[in-house]
């Protein structure tokens, strides 16, 4: 087999599969005869390892992802590769777009991780592939990124939290548990929480703010450019595949990372509002959204914690200390 895994520190977050787990694999999704010709490990995800495996007998080649061994996950991403499984079937209005599952177990009977087996979408990543074209057409693949989100966001859920579970009551609930999670592994990283607990607590005072959703929705958790595909011979941008829903949430789609990267910058993007439409932009709305960028800041941290990345780790204490100030 023509095995390409992507040369890693040994103590580095994500871990390579060997040539031989990667076989066991390929047998345990489709059987004793299937026989992994190569495996090339993407190096593109922060989270999962991501390989492209292409197996005799089939004409196409299928996509292993391979979830962080247990010991390695926080608290506030426990079991992200089970919450996207659990996600598909509320996700079937963009079904069109997204890769399907072959196989997944969470068994850790042939590698002691979690991993899933799914279809290879066509497409260039949309990072490498927008940047071709003129500024001048990028509108169109804001737009239709906002259509997207309008259509995930349109979809109503049972309960308030993680897709995959626990699930809240309330959004209140939700959102300081979340919150309190991700203080507990700042904690265990070694790293102050003390300003994210101050959000949680802030957020625990004001709830009947955050109460005042009260219908939860389905976030995506982490679409943008970086999980979309492209069609590399379109003569405008051209979303034709998007990735990664390991972080779905039920709640209020004014939380989703979609939304924060929308309002990010007042550039090409303003198109996403267009089939989105206008974000409620009341008092308790706009409070509810510092919340949630404290939410955000605090899980960039963690994530940059994660990469070794400390510059970023310190800036984010002055970034989560501006949101604190509009808070109390």
């Amino acid at each position: 087999m023509d095995f390409q895994p992507v040369e890693r520190a040994p103590g580095a977050f994500q871990q390579s599969l060997t040539a031989e787990e990667i076989g066991e694999v390929c047998r345990r999704a489709f059987g004793d005869t299937a026989t992994p010709v190569s495996a090339i490990e993407l190096g593109t995800g922060m989270y999962n390892s991501v390989y492209r495996v292409s197996l005799s007998g089939r004409d196409r080649p299928v996509i292993l992802r391979v979830a962080p061994s247990q010991a390695r996950q926080f608290r506030s991403e426990r079991h992200l590769m089970r919450n996207e499984y659990a996600s598909l079937p509320w996700l079937a209005v963009i079904a069109p777009l997204m890769p399907r599952v072959l196989a997944a177990d969470w068994s850790h009977e042939v590698i002691a991780r979690d991993w899933m087996v799914q279809t290879h979408l066509d497409g260039v990543p949309a990072p490498e592939h927008l940047g071709t074209y003129p500024r001048t057409a990028w509108p169109s693949f804001f737009r239709q990124m906002g259509a997207i989100a309008r259509c995930v966001h349109g979809v109503r859920g049972p309960h308030f939290g993680p897709v995959g579970g626990p699930g809240y009551g309330t959004w209140s609930e939700a959102v300081i548990a979340s919150l309190e999670e991700i203080a507990a592994d700042l904690d265990g990283a070694g790293l102050d929480a003390a300003d994210v607990r101050k959000v949680a607590a802030a957020a625990a005072h004001e709830r009947a703010e955050l109460d005042e959703v009260a219908e939860p929705r389905l976030l995506a958790g982490d679409l943008w450019t970086v999980n979309a595909l492209m069609d590399p011979a379109a003569t405008e941008p051209t979303i034709t595949g998007v990735l990664d829903f390991d972080r779905t949430w039920f709640g209020d789609p004014a939380a989703d990372w979609t939304i924060r990267m929308a309002t990010a910058k007042q550039d090409e993007r303003t198109a996403f509002w267009q089939p989105y439409g206008a974000l409620d932009r009341s008092p308790a709305a706009v409070w509810r959204a510092r919340v949630y960028e404290a939410r955000h800041v605090g899980a960039i941290r963690l994530e940059r914690h994660r990469l070794a990345e400390a510059d970023a780790v310190r800036e984010s204490y002055g970034a989560m200390a501006e949101v604190l100030a509009g808070l109390t």
